[in-house]
């Protein structure tokens, strides 16, 4: 009898991908793709569908630029990048601030996913350059933020994604204040 190799589950990074792709690759003609050496969002072009590219195989980063494609408008889907500047890193304390006003809603609906597909979540400055310091502000944003979608629910295409990533990983599909609490994301 012929020895028969173990199945390889697919990478965390590659469920999330297939289970975007069964959750809007027929309603928004969009594509979650890996191996990227940067995130881009890339609108549909002749035959070619709307494409979501997130770093490398990091599944944090696949959940990070879905959450960027849950916020955006129809007009902003329509734009490379949703029309969105990008500063790396060695922004200015200025540009720095004006990155955590925009990222307070995406990290946020990122915590949901995380939750969702049982994988741990940190806030993110993405500014390795910048000097340490002081990011309570931005962590109280952001839980103010996931307290505010709590309440409210989270914006259509978010809540279909977050459901989806429950089913697939058995993760928390409805959090509650006490899975979103500022002490767990200010460590």
């Amino acid at each position: 009898m012929a020895a028969v190799a173990p199945a390889v589950a697919p990478a965390a990074d590659q469920r999330i991908a297939e289970v975007f792709a069964r959750s809007f690759a027929r309603s928004e003609n969009c594509l979650l793709c890996g191996g990227a050496d940067e995130p881009l969002y890339q609108p549909a072009s002749g035959e070619q569908a709307n494409a979501i590219f997130y770093r490398d195989d990091f599944a944090r980063s696949a959940l990070h630029e879905v959450a960027h494609w849950c916020i955006a408008g129809e007009r902003r889907r329509k734009l490379l990048d949703y029309g969105y500047w990008y500063e790396p890193d060695g922004r200015s304390a200025e540009q720095q601030q004006q990155f955590e006003l925009v990222e307070r809603k995406p990290q946020a609906l990122e915590w949901f996913f995380c939750l969702a597909s049982g994988l741990p979540f940190a806030l993110s400055i993405d500014n390795l350059d910048a000097a340490p310091g002081d990011n309570f502000s931005f962590a109280l944003a952001v839980w103010q933020q996931a307290r505010r979608y709590l309440r409210e629910g989270l914006p259509g295409r978010a809540a279909s994604f977050q459901q989806a990533l429950a089913i697939e990983f058995g993760g928390i599909g409805a959090p509650s204040e006490r899975d979103l609490s500022l002490a767990a994301l200010w460590r």
